[in-house]
């Protein structure tokens, strides 16, 4: 890991993101006494505010976003401190130059975190060239979305990589922030009852479902470009694979853990243009009703026709001796009945029931690893009922339960940038995603939409609150398997 960063840049810094995460994250660090000693945020936007005026805008996101047991004047007011504003137009050199003088000396080291429309990035990267705001001592952070696929993946990069080799570039998938995320590693690898079994010959299937109540929510311009393929699946729900079917890592760091992850990642089967209909299900909602209201179709909250899918399913297989013949069913969508990120992990039944002739039925063990709403880990197994048996043993599936919340309650639960924008400060790359890794990641996703294009299919409509088209349910049960609702 490499030395702290003096000074962090923020772009971006009037935005949605900013004020939801990005502002209260890096205060509850300065809160909680974890930003270096003498650290300075310099924020930049096109908004024409000045120092004062940014603080008033920040403390006003702070307000608005922080929960009131956070809410400290004193610590607010110290956070403020650290903060400055230069307007910026970052589509043009001029401006650049004042930039770097109101950051000053860089010696220290620079962290910086780019929030802004990936157009902006080529523009952006050469006015921080031209400012000598690109030197060896400083580290770049990037938001999401890195190209609409795999070439303007690689131009992005390229770009990047002009100024920044991959050492010091860190690209944000903020669900590798979540704590409950990271606690997969600790879940498979500090636990000897798991791997043993955390393979084809004990696992029937993997599901993987982040479901969304919301529709465009003002993002319309955004999504309707991109799609739940590369909006969701294409980051997010990949990289959960990944965590879930790579082999153990020799080490925990960033180079040990990538290394693993982007092997899964080149591990997956192509879905040829032959076979998506047959592996991949894509959905658009229309009217329905979600929480006792009734709601629009996508067509009417977008203004105008359109074949962007809200939903996509996808049975995918990774080619590896741990994973021979397991598939991989991932699921998400918008407007569905609720807000859930969760994996399934569906172990296969017992060889053999004792029980059978007593009439009990026996259930596969299943684990549910829940990320949002709730935070926790579930093990369902098999149980007897109380009783004298006389009339049969009775055998009921019950949790075993691991709540982060319960279990850890006397530790506050962090926003995932907290931990993210920290180690960008701090130099550790280790939950950030390699180039590697994206690429291999649009290789897969290309082909599909290349399969999508070639069929010309419309997206199959589903009615919000529902859980998707009913192709997507016969996805499963072909192979005998059901999705967790």
């Amino acid at each position: 890991m490499s030395e702290a960063a003096g000074k962090l840049l923020l772009f971006g810094a009037t935005g949605d993101l900013a004020q939801r995460m990005l502002i209260p994250s890096l205060y509850g660090l300065h809160a909680d006494g974890l930003l270096p000693d003498g650290l300075t945020i310099t924020c930049t936007a096109r908004s024409d505010h000045d120092d004062a005026g940014y603080r008033d805008f920040a403390a006003k996101a702070l307000d608005e976003f922080l929960p009131d047991d956070r809410k400290d004047e004193a610590a607010i007011s110290s956070f403020l401190k650290r903060v400055h504003y230069q307007p910026l137009d970052a589509s043009t050199l001029e401006g650049f130059d004042d930039l770097a003088g109101k950051i000053g000396d860089i010696s220290g080291g620079l962290a910086i975190f780019l929030s802004t429309a990936p157009w902006l990035f080529g523009p952006t990267i050469k006015g921080l060239q031209s400012a000598g705001l690109a030197g060896d001592n400083v580290r770049i952070g990037l938001e999401k979305p890195l190209g609409n696929d795999l070439d303007t993946s690689r131009e992005i990069n390229d770009i990047v990589a002009a100024a920044f080799p991959e050492e010091r570039t860190f690209r944000i998938d903020h669900y590798l922030g979540k704590e409950t995320v990271q606690n997969i590693l600790a879940l498979r690898f500090a636990n000897l009852m798991f791997e043993p079994v955390w393979n084809s010959n004990h696992i029937e299937h993997v599901q993987i479902t982040i479901s969304e109540t919301v529709g465009l929510e003002g993002r319309a311009g955004y999504y309707d470009d991109v799609g739940a393929m590369r909006d969701m699946v294409q980051n997010h729900m990949l990289q959960l694979l990944a965590l879930i079917a790579m082999e153990p890592p020799a080490h925990f760091d960033g180079t040990a853990i990538r290394d693993e992850k982007v092997k899964v990642l080149r591990s997956l089967r192509p879905i040829k243009p032959a076979d998506v209909d047959a592996l991949t299900v894509r959905g658009q909602y229309h009217s329905g009703a979600l929480d006792g209201k009734v709601v629009r179709s996508y067509d009417d909250e977008l203004g105008k026709d359109s074949h962007t899918e809200t939903f996509v399913a996808v049975k995918a297989h990774v080619d590896n001796w741990r994973w021979n013949g397991v598939p991989f069913y991932l699921r998400t969508g918008k407007r569905m009945p609720e807000r859930r990120s969760e994996i399934i992990v569906q172990f296969k039944c017992v060889p053999h029931s004792i029980f059978a002739d007593r009439g009990a039925k026996l259930q596969a063990n299943t684990l549910i690893i829940r990320l949002q709403p709730e935070e926790y880990i579930r093990l369902l197994v098999m149980s007897k009922e109380p009783g004298l048996d006389r009339e049969g043993v009775r055998l009921r599936e019950v949790p075993l339960d691991l709540s982060l919340t319960t279990a850890f309650a006397g530790a506050r639960r962090r926003i995932a940038y907290e931990r993210l924008l920290l180690d960008l400060i701090e130099g550790d790359p280790t939950l950030f995603v390699r180039r590697d890794e994206v690429e291999a990641q649009w290789t897969w996703i290309d082909r599909i939409r290349e399969g999508w294009a070639a069929s010309a299919t419309k997206p199959a409509r589903y009615a919000s609150g529902s859980w998707g088209p009913e192709a997507s349910f016969m996805l499963t049960r072909l192979d005998g398997a059901t999705w967790q609702d």
